[in-house]
């Protein structure tokens, strides 16, 4: 895959403009006890400002190594990520993440919880201001009327959705989301799917997704990025999904193209990087 150099770093020859977020040949190595362990190599991929991206590839192979360095949680061994032609070296609240296990403070209320976020990003807003702000994206997730409900009195359905309301309150340039339906059943799963593609529409905010369910990325993502096994792991292929926004599900799944691009994505993680799937 072609590296970029810093001087493609600053002109996007497709806009002219200075591209949105470019991981640039980045590697991540770990000093191990018999020698050092390549987690990720050489990955290289550039991504449109509100484009949606999803990322899959078997346990192991780096996917949350790769969007933790996105997120600025860990910093690459060789390479750089770059957001609006900045490195990334620390987190910061233009990125925010959307974790698998919901990871909410259960001793405060749906409210409280995304207020504490919109009051560490915006201390200068006035109160109201910051309480206006969170009744809107509570609202936006359909969950206004438990608002005052803490953690352990929600599903986990909508403790996901008070995760993704946090996180677009403080309204990131890029949205990523590692497994964030996993543990969810699948009816549940479909619910959010759909108010995740409702979200994405109304906000445009770049997404970068980790997901195990191929039907879960054709259905949501512009592109699909394939990953090769770990160790060294790297993007194996990469897929544009071509159907049309806003999408419906049953018209995507009677699509014939739907089921050759499935088809292909089976291939690659099933055949072509066959794995035990575990750790």
């Amino acid at each position: 895959m072609q590296t970029l150099s810093n001087a493609d770093l600053r002109v996007d020859p497709s806009t002219g403009q200075p591209p949105f977020l470019v991981i640039d040949n980045v590697s991540k190595v770990y000093p191990t006890p018999t020698g050092s362990y390549v987690v990720l190599e050489g990955i290289s991929l550039t991504v449109r400002e509100g484009e949606f991206v999803c990322v899959i590839g078997h346990s192991g192979c780096g996917k949350s190594t790769l969007l933790d360095m996105v997120s600025g949680f860990r910093q690459p061994t060789e390479g750089q990520v770059w957001l609006e032609s900045q490195p990334i070296t620390q987190p910061g609240p233009d990125r925010m993440v959307v974790f698998q296990n919901y990871s909410l403070l259960p001793w405060k209320t749906a409210f409280e919880n995304i207020y504490l976020g919109v009051h560490s990003v915006f201390p200068d807003k006035s109160k109201a201001e910051k309480e206006a702000i969170t009744r809107e994206h509570l609202e936006m997730v359909g969950l206004l009327e438990s608002a005052h409900k803490k953690p352990g009195q929600l599903s986990g359905g909508m403790k996901q959705r008070v995760c993704i309301a946090r996180a677009l309150a403080l309204r990131p340039k890029v949205l990523i989301l590692d497994e964030p339906f996993g543990a969810l059943d699948p009816i549940t799963r479909e619910e959010l799917q759909e108010e995740l593609l409702k979200i994405w529409a109304e906000h445009q905010v770049t997404v970068l997704m980790i997901t195990h369910d191929i039907d879960e990325a054709l259905l949501l993502s512009d592109r699909l990025v394939m990953m090769t096994n770990g160790p060294a792991a790297t993007i194996g292929e990469i897929l544009d999904i071509p159907f049309p926004r806003p999408r419906n599900r049953s018209r995507v799944m009677e699509s014939p193209l739907y089921y050759e691009l499935r088809n292909h994505a089976l291939d690659f993680l099933y055949r072509r990087f066959a794995h035990d799937d575990v750790e």
